[in-house]
């Protein structure tokens, strides 16, 4: 189960000279955590580079080796360090294993739009990881930052990510026809979005009083 990852190469860059991002820790729910990439997720960067599909739609790499592991945790610090978004590995509370990531993705914050992304590795899916890591992420987003707009990128085919995400508040507004590269294709993908002044995420408030 994913949502497309913004290519860093790819996307627009933040504002010149932004400031350096904290990625804070966050709860999501009773079960999951949402905290800053480490070094010892490599092994989750192994897991994740044996999914046929998260590869073909992030930077994690189609081949593992620890180089190329450690690069990409790099990677995430370096898009916080640069401004370009928050990186969160997701990590599961009982036994602190991480088995996922999402990603709060600030290019285009200077037009008033943000996009999230996220992938789960296997045994992860079905269980309740990315509603809990999407609506942690999503208020956050919208309550504490204040993002006018957030986007996700999807594949017509992937149903149950499109279920999550219209459960929690996001409308689908339409298809982008041969939008991402996915492999050797071109592939199309629904754009889903949901505004700041939307109403409640998820059965909560979205701005504070």
């Amino acid at each position: 189960m994913a949502a497309r990852e913004p290519d860093p190469e790819t996307s627009p860059e933040p504002d010149p000279g932004p400031e350096p991002l904290t990625v804070p820790s966050m709860s999501a729910g009773p079960d999951f955590v949402l905290r800053p990439w480490e070094m010892s997720d490599l092994p989750l960067v192994r897991e994740a580079s044996l999914d046929p599909y998260i590869p073909l739609i992030t930077t994690i790499p189609a081949r593992y080796s620890d180089a190329a592991a450690e690069a990409f945790v790099r990677r995430q610090w370096e898009r916080a360090a640069t401004g370009a978004g928050y990186p969160f590995a997701i990590v599961r509370s009982r036994d602190r294993r991480p088995v996922g990531a999402i990603g709060l993705w600030l290019g285009e914050l200077p037009e008033g739009r943000a996009s999230v992304g996220y992938w789960l590795t296997a045994p992860a899916r079905g269980q309740g990881v990315a509603r809990a890591a999407l609506r942690t992420v999503t208020g956050w987003a919208l309550r504490d930052l204040g993002v006018p707009r957030l986007q996700l990128y999807i594949e017509p085919w992937n149903t149950a990510s499109a279920r999550i995400a219209e459960d929690i508040g996001f409308r689908r507004e339409g298809l982008l026809r041969g939008w991402q590269q996915v492999g050797d294709e071109r592939r199309d993908m629904g754009v889903y979005a949901l505004l700041n002044g939307d109403g409640p995420v998820d059965g909560r408030a979205v701005t504070a009083d």
